[in-house]
């Protein structure tokens, strides 16, 4: 079966901490009744498999499209234990969420092992007023002041609490203690882990599944790294037709914002795994000899790396956020740009800072 687009099933995952806001902004047919704090778009774990919604691959799973597919679907970027190498989540926040924290790079190290690895970005769909997303210590903050402090609210005093707008990108490395704070909607792009110690969690109570703080654990696996409370530094490139984005890189992930103008048709270049996070607009990509895949607000499209002839077409002005796996002759290649260029605060430790570098984005008018 040749190569094709591939959309999936949303899995809902019911949160104490969720709402139904993905209804409202992403267009998501909600089961009635239910909080719900996230909807996995692109999965291959044990906690939810992702199956093919539409088209000739329609019932299968993603773990069945990376063993059938291989290489064809990744490309370069390596499996993760076997498993397909990102999650793709959206995340409605109503209330915050734990404080908490996922094994980082010197506990799976330790542990002999990647699977538990988390790094995440949110790049933040809505954002009510006073939201803050909490990311790391404040400076000087010990692992002592921390164990007197957990389970209470007094963890709270000692985290950077960086205010949030909607249009921010934040890159949380695995290892960070670190929260969305409540009235945000996100979409998240991570390494697929689903491995979470909580410090804290709001005086809340859980079902006895779900309950249990991990003070003990949190403190075994945190990286003392104190990330910058600022955000992620950015760049753009213009076009006719076209502006992009850079917003976060590191060694798992790139991510950028593509805005698209209407009724616009471009070739879709690449030889790599690219996944498109649709936030705005309707379009296609066209395949195969003219056979369609199409994607609206809410959606999710996977472009395997084999793809090839591929074009992009929109109906409406477009964005969507584009998901690419770097490799390591990728990552040497990025110097750090100069602060005229930027004008930016410096980029957050742990994110290869982004040199600007024109590429090409004019592409055709499909009047």
């Amino acid at each position: 079966m040749p190569v094709h687009p591939l959309k999936f099933e949303p899995i809902f995952k019911p949160k104490i901490w969720g709402g139904r806001a993905l209804e409202r902004l992403l267009d998501k047919r909600l089961p009635p009744g239910e909080a719900i704090g996230e909807s996995w778009e692109v999965a291959d774990l044990e906690s939810g498999q992702s199956v093919v919604a539409a088209g000739p691959s329609r019932g299968r799973t993603l773990s069945q499209m990376v063993a059938a597919w291989g290489a064809d679907l990744t490309g370069r970027a390596s499996l993760a234990d076997g498993r397909f190498p990102l999650l793709i989540k959206f995340l409605d926040a109503r209330q915050p969420l734990s404080i908490q924290v996922h094994p980082g790079p010197r506990t799976c190290a330790q542990r002999g092992t990647s699977r538990d690895l988390k790094h995440e970005a949110w790049y933040v769909i809505e954002a009510e007023p006073n939201a803050v997303i909490y990311r790391g210590t404040r400076p000087g903050v010990t692992r002592e002041q921390l164990a007197a402090a957990g389970p209470t609210r007094a963890v709270v005093d000692l985290l950077n609490a960086a205010p949030t707008k909607a249009d921010q990108c934040v890159y949380c490395p695995a290892g960070t203690l670190h929260a969305l704070g409540g009235g945000l909607v996100v979409a998240e792009v991570q390494t697929p882990s689903d491995v979470t110690y909580r410090l804290y969690d709001w005086e809340r109570v859980r079902p006895a599944a779900d309950a249990g703080m991990h003070v003990a654990e949190c403190l075994e696996v945190m990286e003392w790294n104190e990330p910058d409370p600022r955000h992620t530094a950015r760049s753009h490139v213009g076009g006719l037709f076209t502006t992009v984005t850079r917003l976060a890189r590191c060694d798992a992930f790139a991510i950028e914002k593509v805005r698209f103008v209407e009724r616009m048709e471009q070739d879709i270049p690449y030889a790599e795994l690219v996944i498109w996070i649709v936030l705005d607009g309707r379009g296609a990509v066209l395949h195969r000899g003219g056979e369609a895949t199409p994607f609206s607000r809410g959606d999710v499209v996977v472009l395997p790396a084999a793809l090839s002839g591929g074009r992009v077409r929109t109906e409406t002005a477009c964005v969507w956020l584009e998901v690419t796996i770097p490799v390591a002759s990728d990552l040497a290649g990025y110097d750090r740009p100069s602060a005229e260029a930027l004008r930016a605060p410096p980029a957050t430790p742990g994110v290869v800072p982004l040199r600007v570098e024109q590429r090409e984005v004019r592409g055709d008018r499909a009047d």
